[in-house]
């Protein structure tokens, strides 16, 4: 890949992260994941009652990788909440789990209180 591909990738990332409250970069949509992980965060959101927007990063090899230099992360999913990095599954799965999530969202006011 070459540095204006970064580029673009990263400007599209950005805007996109930038234009919603809640984003997930993921494999598949949110109404089909295509991996468990995606699939274990998309379930916790629903759980919620959280609005988010779906980036299925298997549509584009580009964006796949490009989504894991963007915030030197790993692995996918990719859950932004205004704008910030939250983290991947484990994380987002983390916070649920232990009561962290609802309370996050909320003071984020993504989330009813």
């Amino acid at each position: 890949m070459t540095d204006v591909a970064d580029n673009a990738v990263h400007a599209f990332i950005a805007k996109t992260v930038a234009d919603n409250q809640v984003v997930l970069f993921m494999k598949g949509v949110p109404e089909q994941p295509r991996c468990g992980f995606s699939s274990v965060v998309v379930q916790i959101l629903d759980h919620l009652g959280v609005d988010f927007v779906g980036v299925d990063v298997l549509q584009s090899d580009e964006l796949r990788d490009g989504i894991k230099t963007f915030t030197d992360w790993p692995t996918i999913p990719q859950l932004y909440v205004k704008g910030e990095f939250v983290g991947g599954a484990d994380i987002v799965r983390e916070m649920f789990q232990t009561g962290e999530l609802r309370p996050f969202m909320a003071e984020q006011g993504v989330l009813a209180a």
